[in-house]
């Protein structure tokens, strides 16, 4: 246990943290009240005409926001799945490599995209997928015919999720191998002695020792449902892919920066905070519930 005065030395440190949460978090909310106005610059928050649920009805009467909401939920439905599945694969692979340097340096280089921008990574993928870049020339090459990835709506979102697992699969598998490190070195000498190979190993004594592990995560990322990747999209993405691209994020932005409907766009984002709330309460329940994981 801390001293008194070792735990107020804590929670200073964590104090400016907290106040940057409350100063770009919880003060915007209060200007969320414009969902329920015709809100007008000109005329203020105070001065604009109220309208109620009508920006919210609004929405439930455009196809486009019924689009938007299916695209988000498929892409970051995707993401999570393939991230888990890949990260907990590669984790159990890399976890066999007898050679600790060559382990480290495996880990290095799938670590690596999880550090660089999507603005540089955009770049990068935009020009590996353009009509004449890499991918293309492999397909021509091979007796295909070019494809624009970018811009066949069918292909776009999986360029988007399955770039996401490139970036974040290594560093997301961190956690699945610090739980395999706490698996106990006697259950692999028994299981040698009973003349198991690294496949029948790893499949009965691995894999079954991070399941709460795995649980625990996939529980912590319903959160996560309505968050499709603002960066990631905003820099690949053009009109062409609207209808499979579009994500919530990208949407309130065009909506409420670009076309100046202030009032659609923050209805748009507070609905997505009241169900990012409500399913961030279910994923800890769910994880307290299956992987006996808790906060507070």
């Amino acid at each position: 246990m801390f001293k008194k005065s070792e735990s107020t030395w804590y929670y200073l440190m964590i104090l400016p943290g907290f106040l940057l949460l409350i100063a770009f978090t919880f003060v915007p909310l209060i200007y969320s009240v414009i969902a329920f106005q015709k809100f007008n610059p000109a005329l203020g928050i105070q001065n604009s005409p109220w309208v109620g649920l009508e920006n919210f009805l609004f929405l439930l009467r455009i196809p486009d926001a019924q689009t938007v909401v299916l695209n988000t939920l498929f892409i970051a439905s995707m993401k999570i799945i393939l991230l888990i599945s890949v990260a907990v694969v590669f984790a159990l692979f890399l976890n066999e490599v007898p050679f600790m340097r060559v382990k480290r340096w495996i880990q290095t280089f799938v670590y690596l995209p999880h550090f660089l921008s999507w603005v540089i990574l955009a770049g990068i993928l935009r020009t590996i997928l353009a009509r004449n870049g890499l991918f293309n020339d492999l397909l021509v090459f091979f007796g295909g015919e070019p494809v624009h990835f970018l811009g066949r709506p069918d292909l776009f979102p999986w360029v988007i999720i399955l770039s996401e697992v490139w970036k974040e699969f290594g560093f997301e598998a961190i956690i699945y191998l610090a739980a395999l490190s706490a698996i106990s070195p006697t259950l692999y000498e028994v299981a040698d002695l009973d003349g198991a190979n690294r496949f029948q190993k790893m499949w009965f004594i691995s894999l079954p020792g991070i399941v709460p592990t795995i649980v625990l995560v996939a529980s912590l990322s319903l959160g996560n449902v309505l968050n499709a990747g603002f960066d990631q999209i905003f820099n690949l993405y053009s009109p062409v892919v609207y209808s499979t691209g579009d994500i919530i994020d990208t949407y309130v932005y065009r909506i409420g920066l670009i076309q100046g409907q202030y009032s659609v766009g923050t209805a748009v984002g507070l609905f997505k905070t009241v169900i990012s709330l409500i399913l961030i309460g279910i994923s800890y329940w769910a994880a307290r519930r299956f992987a006996n994981y808790r906060i507070f």
